[in-house]
This record gives C-alpha cells, sequence and structure tokens, in this order.
C-alpha cells in the first residue's frame, strides 16, 4: 500500500485484500487497522460497511478484468480471444493466491441479491458474458447468448473447483471451454470484424 495514497484509496485497498482472503465478516476495526484510518474518517468517507464493499468490488473489477480479457486491439481470431480467457484464468490458478472469483465469491457470501456488494458483483460477471457475447457474434456462432452463459458457467465453475480441489486447473478448464466452441462449429478463423460497443467495461 502506498503512503502517498489517500484515506478513501487505502481503505478500499484493504478491503478488497481482507475481503477477498478472509471474508466479508471482516470487522471494521480490523479494516481500519490494516488501512491504518480511523473509524471516525471510514464514516466520514463511507455510510456503511456494506457501501465500502461494493466501492471495493467496483474498484477492484476493472483490474481483475483488464487481467483476463484480451484488449481491444488484439486481432486474433474470435475463438482465440476466447480461450484467452480461460488460458489468463489458469495462470492465475496456479500461481497460489487464487481464492476463486472476487465476484462469484462476493454475491454467495453475501447472498442478498439486493446488496450493493451483489448488484456490483453482477455487473462484472455480466461483463464476462457480454465479452463472449461479442466474439460470438463476431464468429457468427449460432445462439451466441446461450453459448455465451454457457462459457460463463464453465469459466466460474473452474474457479470453483480450484478453491474446493486446492489446486490448479492444470488445462481443465482451457479444454471444456475449447469443448464448447468445437460442439458450436467456432473454428479457428481469420479475425472477424467486431460490432461496435464489443469492448467491455465502457
Amino acid at each position: 500500500m502506498t503512503t502517498s495514497a489517500t484515506p478513501r484509496e487505502r481503505l478500499l485497498q484493504a478491503a478488497g485484500e481482507l475481503f477477498y482472503r478472509d471474508g466479508m465478516n471482516i470487522g471494521v476495526d480490523a479494516l481500519c487497522k490494516a488501512a491504518g484510518v480511523s473509524k471516525k474518517s471510514m464514516y466520514q468517507l463511507f455510510r456503511s460497511k456494506d457501501e465500502v464493499i461494493a466501492e471495493s468490488l467496483a474498484s477492484r473489477g476493472p483490474t481483475y478484468q483488464a487481467a483476463l480479457l484480451p484488449g481491444p486491439d488484439d486481432e486474433r481470431s474470435p475463438r482465440e480471444r476466447i480461450l484467452t480467457v480461460f488460458e489468463r484464468q489458469d495462470r492465475m490458478t496456479a500461481e497460489g493466491n487464487f481464492l476463486g472469483c472476487p465476484f462469484v465469491s462476493a454475491a454467495v457470501e453475501l447472498k442478498d441479491p439486493e446488496h450493493p456488494g451483489s448488484v456490483v458483483a453482477r455487473r462484472f460477471k455480466q461483463h464476462l458474458t457480454d465479452f463472449f457475447r461479442a466474439e460470438l457474434v463476431a464468429a457468427e456462432a449460432e445462439d451466441p447468448e446461450s453459448l455465451a452463459v454457457q462459457l460463463t458457467i464453465v469459466f466460474d465453475g473452474a474457479s470453483a473447483r480450484v478453491v474446493v480441489q486446492s489446486q490448479a486447473l492444470a488445462g481443465i478448464g482451457v479444454a471444456t471451454a475449447a469443448a464448447l466452441l468445437d460442439a458450436a462449429g467456432v473454428e479457428q478463423t481469420a479475425p472477424t470484424a467486431r460490432p461496435t460497443g464489443a469492448r467491455i467495461g465502457s
């Protein structure tokens, strides 16, 4: 944590790390201590712990997405771009500090779909599905909507397996996604022009 960070930035960074590692039940005292910020200051910056949860997920989201998704200037085929997500997920799970998808973990722990943290988690998970759908449309796949959801389920299931089995994926997610694409006829083809708005998180 950089010393030049503002109290708000320190709180969000500490919250993102603690909530992901230890769960949402971390108390406000422990959070403020980790951030080096007083409780009074925290409640001046945020209305509640729930707001800290939501804002910490929102601030973590773009970095997590950037680590997974190929950029808009990546000119590989839609199939390659989709499989890149699973290849990057595979590498993440091999690093030893992977504790699952932070958005799925948050939503499962919070349980309430109307909790502000759940709303943020759902939005970022939809970004991933939207990315898959845009690539499938570019590949002219049949029923891109359903296939995008299936790919998201593979991604989330692979993340959960890592946590449950406490072992890296070792290519299982990539192979499962490739099998889905094979079954749908999404082949290794030349790059296809993507529809406007395919960029995620805009």
